[in-house]
């Protein structure tokens, strides 16, 4: 599969019906057109696909990541990686990396913009995360079976109901945004992504920030 085939030219088109709560994402989203040599830091640039699908009650799109990666390993995460030669902006490197990892077609997915950059310090990565939609109905695998292990798609509904919240605190210092959801646990980067998106798309509903959870070991992103 050449996954940069289409990379300017989406099949799903932004200019088609859209949910009703595409439009709020808009009055909180950069426009994708921000090409990388816009962006300036001595961290590494990274993107990564905060994939929605096109329904009224969408489904986010996340990986459960190898349990042998140097960083973040067997963490939950949203698909994408770091910029390669030929990505002109995190838009190209997000929707690259989606098609190797998870088999979905760039043109099968329309970016919406991107939030802001977040530095991350153990992979000295810069990273932004790209809002994009797609229809949901391309079967999704984990192809590069190194970074990811699984597909995780779980509805909007479910990230936004307060059982599943949790604030997350790491042995080694920290809290944020958690999910605990039966045998998974989201916390992280992931987390404050995922807590972002809910916010701004006007899905958040009231939870408990005093429910602390320990990240459990398995999580952690150590052996």
């Amino acid at each position: 599969m050449d996954a940069g085939s289409g990379r300017r030219e989406s099949a799903f088109s932004l200019t088609a019906p859209q949910p009703s709560w595409v439009s709020p994402l808009h009055d909180y989203l950069d426009r994708p057109g921000t090409t990388w040599s816009e962006l300036t830091g001595e961290d590494r640039p990274a993107a990564v696909l905060a994939l929605l699908s096109a329904d009224e009650d969408p489904e986010l799109v996340l990986t459960l990541r190898s349990s042998d990666l140097d960083h973040h390993a067997g963490q939950i995460s949203l698909p994408g990686g770091g910029r390669e030669d030929g990505d002109d902006s995190p838009v190209d490197t997000a929707l690259r990396e989606t098609a190797e990892e998870i088999g979905l077609p760039v043109s099968m997915v329309a970016p919406l913009g991107q939030l802001s950059s977040w530095q991350i310090p153990v992979s000295r990565n810069q990273v932004i995360p790209v809002v994009g939609l797609w229809s949901g109905d391309h079967p999704l695998t984990a192809l590069d079976t190194t970074e990811v292990e699984a597909v995780i798609r779980w509805q909007v509904s479910l990230l936004a109901d307060p059982a599943y919240r949790v604030m997350a605190r790491h042995p080694r210092g920290g809290q944020g945004a958690a999910w605990q959801i039966e045998d998974l646990f989201l916390w992280g980067f992931t987390g404050a992504v995922v807590d972002a998106l809910l916010r701004i798309g006007g899905w958040e509903q009231d939870w408990d920030h005093t429910r602390l959870v320990e990240v459990p070991q398995r999580f952690s992103g150590h052996p």
